[in-house]
C-alpha cells in the first residue's frame, strides 16, 4: 500500500459536507481542538459508538486524517469505491493484519494523523469498553503521541441531539516498553476520555 501525500477531491468535499451536516442539523460543540498537535505523526483516539464517529472526528479538524476502515467495507458496491478515497485503508479484523500495520507505520513516519479506536470496536450501550491492546502498541512502536477524544451523542443521530467532541491534552508513550504496556497505554487513553 502507498502512502497518499494528500487528500483527495472527494475526500475534502465530504468532510465540508460533514462539516454542515454536524452544524446544521446536531449544533456540534468542538472543544480543545489546540490540543492535536499542528505538525506530525500521531494517534487521534476517541470513544466508539457510532459509524458517524469517523467522519465526525475528522470533520472537526484541520489537519486531515487517515483511518483503518474493516476490509468488507471496501467490498460494497458504490460504498467500497467511496471509501477508497476518503483517506481510508483496508485492515483484516482479528488477524494480525501486517499489511495493514505498515501502512499505519508509513503513515504516522510520513507525519499524518492516524485515527485508532483503542476499544477496537463500536460500544453497542453507548458506554466506554474495554481497551485492546492494538491502538498502544502502535503508539508505542511509532513513537507517537496520542490525542484523547470524547465523543457524544452520535449513538443518538435519530433524535437530533447535540453532538459533543472533545480533545484531550496528547499522552506519550513510554520510551522503553513491554507487550504489557500496549494494553496499558490504550486504557489509559480511554480513562482519560472517561474523565473529560
Amino acid at each position: 500500500m502507498q502512502v497518499r501525500e494528500k487528500s483527495s477531491i472527494l475526500f475534502l468535499f465530504g468532510k465540508q459536507m460533514f462539516r454542515v451536516m454536524f452544524g446544521l442539523f446536531y449544533r456540534w460543540h468542538i472543544e480543545g481542538i489546540e490540543n492535536i498537535p499542528k505538525s506530525g505523526g500521531a494517534i487521534i483516539a476517541p470513544n466508539h459508538i457510532s459509524w458517524f464517529d469517523p467522519p465526525l472526528t475528522g470533520s472537526a479538524m484541520r489537519r486531515d486524517l487517515y483511518f483503518m476502515a474493516k476490509k468488507e467495507l471496501f467490498n460494497i458496491p458504490v460504498l467500497g469505491w467511496i471509501i477508497r478515497f476518503t483517506n481510508a485503508f483496508p485492515v483484516k479484523r482479528l488477524s494480525g493484519d501486517i499489511s495493514a500495520m505498515r501502512h499505519a507505520f508509513a503513515l504516522l513516519k510520513s507525519g499524518h494523523l492516524l485515527l485508532m479506536f483503542p476499544e477496537g470496536t463500536r460500544s453497542k450501550n453507548g458506554k466506554i469498553g474495554p481497551a485492546k491492546a492494538g491502538t498502544g502498541m502502535v503508539a508505542c512502536n511509532a513513537q507517537v503521541p496520542l490525542v484523547p477524544v470524547k465523543i457524544e451523542n452520535t449513538n443518538a443521530m435519530l433524535k437530533f441531539k447535540q453532538i459533543k467532541i472533545k480533545y484531550g491534552p496528547p499522552i506519550y508513550p513510554p520510551e522503553k516498553f513491554l507487550k504489557s504496556d500496549y494494553i496499558n497505554l490504550s486504557q489509559k487513553v480511554l480513562d482519560a476520555v472517561s474523565e473529560m
